[in-house]
């Protein structure tokens, strides 16, 4: 069991061009380096090497290893991190024997969104076939779930369980662990985002039932997509605030009004009409009363009563997972601008924190007030911090947020050949070696003319304009 000791290869990892700020391109390949640390070899393991969250070797969380892959997806020769899913997969809906625990099985399901956003930014169809019982499995394990049931391969009992109006959980599993939703009652309430991850877990089973012909089956989750919709408008949405809440158990009328960016997922979902997706807009760019401001996403808002300056984890900390889940959200609603700009303050204040506070690394939560690192949940440590070295997910910032947001390279599609490139920048920048299925390109922005070289034709959106890019070396203005 370890972490690798090779050297990072780091020709085989897309290279950033941004001549507006080094600086950022330093701490993306630090961020590289500290994932590096984080593929792990270990006997006995289902999938190895896999990606560790940077917190525990012997333990495996669901919602870290999903969104690593988001950044692994960029190297996937050197960073196994769909490949690690098979450590979920197979313990717990084939039995298989693996020599790590599962802590928390019902953390929020989000292996669907992953497959499907890997499967088009691969073209692998293959491997839908192979995933796809597990997924409708999972699916069924969260519907089907009970309180303090304890599964085997795991090392903590449930706490989700499906109810008529909704899904009972509480702060751990939901990822979210000191929330002050529903004031620390959790029990009495309803949560929001198990309700949105569900829809959302049905959203891309359908869609990936649908590339393998099974469209009965894409059928079946378009239904159980529309009937959580249902759901989340009929009880969850608040029209006057603009925001989806929690609601009670035993009153499902009476909403439970704390803001956190967990209402996103439901935008992620595809819940929401237009007129809901602005508001929800407008809430993330709010200083106050929503998540906007120099250092956006809280956890919770700065006018929310407990709201800690210092983080104090999910009491106003910033986190990245929760930043790039609604980043996506906002682009895929229409509002990518705003989005855009929420991820590259988030990055800013990442960067900040890197160069300014000891030590100098990457961080699991952020402060929402400083470039410090968040403090951490135990009320008898005011001043300890949230995990160093943390990549994990928070190198969805320097990577992810960094190439899709501010340069601007997202929603590549092997299926469609397609590539967006939102350029809103007018000093040079761009990516060398960036790979999406098996072509490979470089593209450059300078001066209002942009330069690709390309190992085969594709089409490249830029702005919403299609530019048909041939294999080879070729310059247009814009």
């Amino acid at each position: 069991m370890g972490s690798s000791k090779r050297l990072l290869d780091r020709s085989a990892i897309p290279e950033p061009i941004f001549d507006e700020n080094p600086d950022w391109v330093s701490f993306y390949w630090r961020a590289w380096e500290l994932a590096w640390d984080h593929v792990i070899e270990r006997e006995g393991a289902p999938a190895s090497p896999y990606m560790d969250e940077a917190f525990s070797t012997e333990t495996i969380w669901i919602w870290d290893t999903c969104f690593m892959v988001h950044f692994c997806k960029f190297a996937p020769q050197l960073f196994p991190g769909i490949q690690s899913f098979d450590n979920f997969y197979q313990p717990l809906h084939d039995g298989s024997p693996s020599s790590l625990k599962i802590h928390h099985p019902d953390n929020p399901p989000l292996f669907a969104w992953i497959e499907n956003e890997y499967f088009r930014y691969t073209g692998d169809t293959k491997r839908i076939a192979h995933i796809l019982p597990y997924l409708q499995k999972h699916y069924d394990f969260i519907e089907n779930a009970q309180v303090n049931e304890l599964i085997p391969g795991t090392n903590c009992p449930i706490l989700a369980q499906r109810e008529p109006h909704g899904y009972r959980w509480s702060g751990n599993p939901s990822g979210m662990d000191n929330t002050p939703r529903g004031r620390e009652h959790y029990e009495d309430i309803l949560w929001v985002d198990l309700l949105a991850q569900q829809g959302l877990a049905a959203k891309h089973i359908a869609s990936l039932a649908e590339q393998i012909g099974q469209t009965e089956l894409a059928q079946i989750y378009l239904a159980k997509h529309a009937e959580l919709k249902a759901l989340a408008q009929k009880y969850y949405w608040n029209e006057t605030d603009g925001i989806f809440y929690d609601i009670r158990r035993n009153h499902p009328h009476e909403q439970v009004k704390v803001k956190t960016p967990a209402a996103y997922w439901a935008l992620l979902a595809d819940f929401c009409s237009e007129d809901q997706a602005e508001k929800l807009a407008a809430n993330a760019m709010d200083p106050l009363e929503g998540f906007g401001g120099e250092i956006p996403w809280p956890s919770v808002p700065p006018h929310d009563p407990d709201f800690d300056p210092n983080g104090r984890y999910w009491r106003g900390g910033v986190w990245l997972p929760m930043v790039y889940m609604a980043t996506c959200a906002l682009r895929n609603s229409g509002h990518a601008e705003k989005g855009d700009l929420l991820a590259e303050r988030t990055l800013a204040h990442m960067v900040k924190t890197w160069k300014t506070y000891d030590p100098h690394t990457i961080w699991e939560a952020y402060s929402p007030t400083l470039p410090e690192p968040s403090t951490t949940k135990d009320p008898a440590f005011p001043d300890r911090r949230a995990r160093p070295d943390f990549c994990g997910w928070s190198a969805l910032g320097p990577i992810s947020l960094f190439i899709e947001s501010v340069i601007g390279l997202h929603g590549a599609d092997r299926l469609s050949n397609t590539l967006h490139w939102r350029i809103h920048r007018t000093t040079r920048h761009g990516v060398n070696r960036f790979r999406f299925g098996e072509t490979l390109c470089d593209l450059l922005h300078e001066d209002g003319q942009c330069s690709v070289n390309s190992s085969a034709p594709f089409t490249l959106i830029i702005n919403g304009t299609p530019h048909q890019i041939q294999t080879g070396f070729q310059q247009f203005n814009i």
